[in-house]
């Protein structure tokens, strides 16, 4: 069996009704996982917590949240309040995200990113295994032994923490303490030494690849309009290489899309989102994700595993819900 999932964006229309159907359709064809974005918009636990409830197999989970505006406290609460409500099926999704989020629009130093995030999963780890809260770090001094309240109302003394990163660094953090990795903006011709390489930092950190889990970055779209799909992906790349600050920017540069990335800047710049999008060039667009007949979708997430990658993104692009539970029947395998 394939382990695919589904994703909610944090931009364009939104309906509740619509992301309960999608989801609950998911849930009944064996679809693995469901990750819900956040960044200036919707919240994601309100999102997830609905979708929660509707839901009774279907992992959920966050890609991501970030690290600054809540504390990990809040995010122990949260989390564990969400896993109870879904019987053991959260997974807590982290990243820094960028200094333009966080402190133009939460008003916080952006400081000290990698440290916050291994703090965070030491803290949140040991709120969740019970242990009284004791914790002497860099940003966080906590004396006082609290515990979580609702301990014995909780199926599981861990919940899974995957982490988005990118740069080297902190890749080599997430291959030491995370359940997951979600790495970004890979094309198709880096999955292998993706992989390979992120594997490495798990042995030198002393623990085993297989315990890991690696989300694709790269996703499929079955689709009988592929044309549309590709341009959605096209625009996506193009907003993140110019619009979503330094971190994105240079995720891309670091996979030898260097210049395509700054051309997109300059177009969008000078000349607005229409002329970026057009300046992210054919073969990058095919390289960063599928979009065609289901077989073709299959394909691509095969070659992924092959690769590697331990769980793929899908996305069906089909309105009748008896022929969307078919095609994920099939992508699942």
């Amino acid at each position: 069996m394939r382990k695919i999932g589904i994703g909610l964006n944090w931009q364009g229309a939104f309906s509740m009704s619509d992301a309960i159907e999608q989801a609950k359709v998911a849930d009944d064809s064996g679809v693995d996982h469901l990750m819900v974005a956040e960044a200036w918009g919707r919240d994601a636990v309100t999102t997830m917590a609905i979708l929660g409830y509707e839901t009774n197999r279907i992992r959920i989970g966050t890609a991501i949240i970030n690290v600054f505006s809540r504390t990990p406290g809040l995010v122990a609460q949260q989390f564990s309040s969400l896993d109870a409500l879904t019987n053991g099926r959260m997974i807590i999704g982290i990243g820094t995200s960028g200094p333009q989020v966080i402190e133009d629009f939460h008003g916080i130093p952006f400081d000290k990113p990698m440290t916050r995030i291994k703090e965070y999963v030491e803290i949140i780890n040991m709120l969740l295994a019970g242990e009284p809260l004791h914790y002497h770090g860099r940003i966080f001094n906590l004396d006082r032994g609290f515990t979580l309240r609702h301990l014995d109302e909780l199926p599981r003394k861990h919940i899974p923490i995957f982490i988005g990163s990118f740069a080297e660094k902190s890749v080599r953090q997430t291959a030491a303490i995370a359940d997951g990795w979600l790495p970004g903006h890979t094309t198709r011709s880096k999955w292998r030494d993706e992989v390979s390489t992120f594997h490495q930092y798990v042995r030198d950190a002393g623990r085993d690849p297989s315990t890991i889990e690696i989300k694709a970055s790269a996703g499929a779209t079955v689709t009988d309009n592929p044309e549309r799909a590709y341009d959605g992906i096209r625009q996506q790349n193009a907003f993140y290489m110019a619009r979503m600050g330094d971190l994105h920017y240079n995720a891309y540069r670091s996979f030898g899309l260097g210049e395509v990335a700054d051309e997109v800047r300059r177009a969008w710049r000078e000349h607005g989102s229409a002329a970026a999008y057009a300046a992210v060039p054919d073969d990058v667009v095919h390289a960063l994700g599928y979009a065609g007949p289901v077989e073709g979708a299959i394909d691509w997430i095969e070659e992924q595993r092959d690769a590697g990658y331990t769980l793929h993104g899908v996305s069906v692009d089909e309105r009748d819900p008896k022929k969307r539970a078919a095609i994920f029947k099939k992508l699942v395998g």
